[in-house]
């Protein structure tokens, strides 16, 4: 209602012209803190995605003018008993989604060296995102990695339905919404595919 989801027209504005725009935003939703929005930008392939995410921030801060508002890609802007503001990244390959038994012989391995690698991450996700991921409000401990099937309080979240059909995708719930999307799909790729 109008008392918490403050902001409705500047989202769904901005909704409009990133669509206009082609740019592909699959959704938004409002947060748990009042007047915290969030939206999806994919399925996008590779690099299309840092240009996704880019585009689609400069959109929203030239929406944001109109309505004399200023965004906040911070972590935790305002202190308190709520959700912090992250920019989780869903990331798959076509192996990931095609072979039955990709979850046993591509992901769960893909969690081991993710794991490995946990602290360079961390230092390349964002700017205060140890104000975010404390271990509460559905995120896991910055100093500590883990993962889970359908566990959104992990640093990576497997889905149901990629567990029990055996293939799909990861979502790597760390990255602040404060990250370099270019940075950060890059690490995911070469932590899981590369090195």
């Amino acid at each position: 209602g109008a008392d918490v989801a403050f902001g409705r027209d500047l989202v769904e504005e901005h909704l409009d012209a990133v669509l206009k725009a082609g740019i592909n935003c699959s959704g938004i939703n409002a947060e748990v803190m009042p007047g915290q929005w969030e939206y999806q930008v994919g399925p996008c392939v590779g690099i299309d995605s840092g240009d996704h995410m880019t585009m689609s921030r400069y959109i929203l801060n030239r929406v944001a003018e109109k309505y004399g508002v200023v965004v906040s890609y911070d972590p935790k802007p305002i202190p308190g008993d709520w959700n912090g503001a992250g920019c989780h990244t869903n990331f798959s390959t076509a192996p990931m989604r095609t072979e039955k038994t990709a979850f046993e012989k591509i992901i769960k391995p893909m969690m081991a060296k993710l794991e490995a690698k946990h602290a360079e991450h961390i230092a390349a996700y964002g700017e205060g995102n140890d104000k975010r991921l404390t271990g509460h409000h559905e995120t896991a401990s910055i100093d500590k990695f883990s993962w889970g099937v359908a566990n959104r309080g992990c640093s990576v979240r497997v889905g149901t339905e990629t567990a029990s059909n055996g293939f799909g995708y990861f979502e790597d719930r760390r990255p602040a919404s404060n990250m370099d999307p270019y940075i950060v799909t890059s690490m995911i790729y070469n932590t899981c595919c590369v090195e």
